[in-house]
């Protein structure tokens, strides 16, 4: 119809008067073709995005599943084409051969191994991938297909289109290596399991599940190696994909015990006209020595062995940051006194000090409170908190601390005789034990205040 990429709308629409036009959405012409990358996971676990309008696909190892690369390239384009993306796609050695091959070659094209010098060689120079000055420039020179460039001077090359134009061709033709950056990390740990009839069932999905799981476990286990995080990702007909993900506060490889994490998740998984593939991953693969199994219900096993199980149900159902263990860090100032790490994490270097107790629950923030005492430097007798008078029985302390002056973030204001604090343990004549502190001495510009930090239980 005369039209051509970059042309103006007015020209466009003065050779077709019924042409339909859109607003260009380079945000949404974005992510289509990322979900699009993320649905290509079926055939290889190695996708890049390539440009705004390409994917590239590293099968090493994918192809028999379908029967060779022929019959995966036309599996590929067919399911594209019946969802109306229409594609053209190749199969090469090197990304450059396949690229240069489905833009400027027949369609469906499968380039032999080590066959890329001759698939390219008729091919034009455009194929290479090249900037626009070199692609502009090669053809005024006599230049037009790939093959009038395999006999020419590489140094005289290098020298009048740059050294990018024969990285290109290096690559193209495999004599240099060409690094992808894939939307997910490339991982041997994948496995797939496609079926003959799409399926839709609840307990055929959590069957397959644990069918997928095993898979990936007999592998790590295998190789000695276990891993953190799996996720089972299920493959609609329609090429919908939904992720189910499951974490472990140890490194595993017990698919039973992952299928339990999973099969609690796989309401949010529509089956819709039904699941046709579905493939598994395992991240943060690390060794995983043997353990014997212990002879008895009870000798040999670790008090980490028996919470892990616990812990993993825990961080599934709540979330990874709402299961975590306070460890002691190297602070005077209580709230700065604790971490969080993870549950089961090794045990920190630093322990808590017996001389100093402290409350098993810290407040976020100390809560003002209005107190009395027989003299200015004594423990209160009495106080008032949350509206509620309570008689002191008995008290411990003070203990006197100071802000930590050497801090990074510890401006003037924050530190001086006004910001120390003098604790208190107290007990109430009901049995509730406190932690309150006086901060401020007397005699300064602002009178002291008193404040409740923590409950001794």
């Amino acid at each position: 119809m005369g039209l051509m990429p970059g042309q103006k709308a007015a020209d466009a629409l003065a050779l077709v008067p019924d042409l339909v036009t859109f607003d260009h959405d380079p945000a949404a012409d974005r992510a289509a073709l990322e979900a699009l990358c993320d649905w290509c996971v079926r055939f290889s676990p190695a996708v890049a995005i390539d440009g705004d309008d390409g994917l590239l696909l590293d099968i090493t190892g994918t192809d028999h599943l379908w029967g060779g690369e022929a019959a995966m390239l036309a599996d590929l384009v067919a399911r594209l084409a019946r969802w109306g993306v229409p594609a053209r796609a190749a199969i090469a050695d090197t990304a450059g051969a396949a690229w240069g091959a489905a833009h400027y070659g027949a369609d469906l094209t499968v380039v032999p191994p080590g066959g890329q010098r001759e698939a390219l060689a008729s091919l034009p120079v455009a194929a290479l991938r090249l900037d626009d000055a070199a692609e502009a420039q090669l053809p005024r020179l006599g230049l037009h297909r790939v093959g009038q460039l395999y006999g020419l001077p590489r140094a005289q090359l290098a020298k009048r289109f740059g050294l990018g134009f024969t990285v290109r061709l290096d690559q193209a033709l495999g004599m240099a290596a060409e690094a992808l950056t894939f939307r997910r990390p490339a991982s041997p740990w994948f496995d797939r399991l496609a079926f003959f009839e799409p399926i839709s069932a609840p307990e055929d999905l959590a069957r397959v599940t644990g069918d997928a799981l095993d898979l990936i476990c007999a592998r790590l286990e295998a190789e000695g190696r276990g891993a953190k995080r799996f996720e089972v990702v299920f493959h609609r007909l329609d090429g919908q994909a939904y992720p189910v993900r499951a974490g472990l506060a140890r490194i595993g490889r017990d698919a039973r015990r992952l299928t339990k994490l999973i099969v609690p998740k796989l309401d949010k998984v529509d089956p819709g006209f039904g699941i046709e593939v579905v493939t598994v991953h395992a991240a943060g693969v690390e060794p995983l020595a043997a353990a014997q199994a212990r002879l008895d219900n009870a000798a040999g096993v670790s008090l980490d062995e028996t919470l892990a199980p616990l812990v993993d149900r825990l961080v599934n159902r709540l979330g990874e940051a709402r299961v975590w263990r306070a460890d002691p860090y190297p602070s005077h100032v209580p709230e700065r006194s604790a971490v969080r790490v993870g549950p089961l994490d090794p045990p920190s270097a630093t322990d808590w000090d017996p001389d100093r107790p402290r409350p098993v629950r810290l407040f976020k923030r100390p809560e003002a409170i209005t107190a009395l005492a027989k003299v200015p430097d004594d423990p209160p007798v009495s106080f008032t908190w949350r509206g509620r008078a309570h008689r002191v029985r008995r008290a411990e302390g003070p203990e006197r601390i100071g802000q930590e002056w050497w801090r990074a973030g510890v401006g003037e204001g924050e530190t001086g005789p006004g910001k120390v604090r003098d604790y208190y343990r107290v007990e109430d004549e009901t049995g509730g034990r406190f932690w309150i502190y006086r901060q401020g001495l007397f005699g300064g510009d602002e009178a002291p205040k008193w404040w409740i930090h923590g409950l001794f239980g």
